[in-house]
């Protein structure tokens, strides 16, 4: 593939995206605002920056790595 191919894929798919932005816009727009859930400061939470307390992590295995007590087969 060229370059020029390329980049007439690259404008064809950014083009697609936009149209389908614009399609969703006009879809939220038409249900209203109840569509989008709440919105405003109710419902945010925040998130502290102080690290978390250790112990909460005490009995809990790495996800993904399995327990930490046992091999993998």
């Amino acid at each position: 593939m060229s370059l020029q191919d390329d980049l007439t894929a690259v404008r064809r798919n950014l083009n697609e995206l936009v149209r389908s932005v614009e399609r969703l816009e006009r879809d939220v727009a038409r249900q209203g605002p109840a569509a989008s859930g709440p919105v405003g400061r109710e419902g945010m939470v925040t998130v502290p920056d102080t690290p978390y307390d250790s112990s909460l992590w005490t009995d809990s295995d790495d996800e993904g790595l399995g327990a930490r007590d046992r091999r993998a087969p």
